[in-house]
């Protein structure tokens, strides 16, 4: 009978130890996972989530414009293109304008070095609503002494030759050109003159 409880004891005991280096096992084991959860938390740091700014996409530059690009722009203001023999009605001028020829291109070739720019020369008509045509002819360069002008006044404009294409070369000359020509002519609004609008005078 002795026998029997010291065993049952012994049994007991035994079971006993083994449950217990059993959830000492399981301990241990959570322990070691956690420590390689920090540790690998600190080797590896969560990453954020990109914050979206709004602004100039990816790849894309700012472009600033320059001064002389500005100037460029306003000079551009009022500019009507036209080529050889076209006719074009400019209703915000209201007049019509034609480029009927070129009358001259003594330009310096673009390929050449000359000691004098040269001139171009182009004949346009202009037409007003209630104007009769007029034929002017506007240059490139202003000289009174050779009868070059570069402005002159029409219906309330003045109108200037500001661009010829193309430019001549020591290959292609004024007259290999002919018909291929293309101005550029700017209009400005007239100012008018005081003395005109019964400006003060002196007693």
């Amino acid at each position: 009978m002795i026998y029997r409880l010291l065993l049952s004891s012994l049994t007991i005991f035994t079971l006993a130890t083994c449950q217990n280096q059993k959830t000492a096992t399981a301990k241990k084991s959570n322990a070691v996972e956690h420590t390689k959860h920090v540790i690998s938390t600190e080797n590896n740091p969560i990453k954020e989530t990109p914050k979206i700014t709004q602004g100039i996409p990816a790849g894309k530059k700012v472009v600033k414009t320059t001064y002389e690009e500005k100037q460029e722009i306003i000079n551009k203001k009022n500019v009507v293109y036209l080529a050889e023999g076209e006719n074009k009605f400019l209703k915000e001028f209201e007049m019509n304008v034609t480029f009927k020829r070129m009358v001259e291109d003594s330009r310096c070739p673009k390929d050449v070095e000359c000691i004098w720019a040269g001139n171009a020369m182009a004949e346009v008509e202009l037409m007003g609503l209630y104007t009769r045509p007029v034929t002017i002819q506007l240059s490139t360069m202003n000289d009174t002494s050779k009868k070059y002008v570069n402005t002159q006044n029409f219906n309330g404009y003045s109108i200037s030759l500001i661009e010829v294409t193309p430019e001549t070369t020591s290959a292609k000359g004024f007259k290999a050109l002919k018909g291929t020509y293309k101005i550029a002519l700017q209009f400005n609004k007239e100012q008018p003159n005081p003395s005109e609008r019964g400006g003060s005078t002196t007693k």
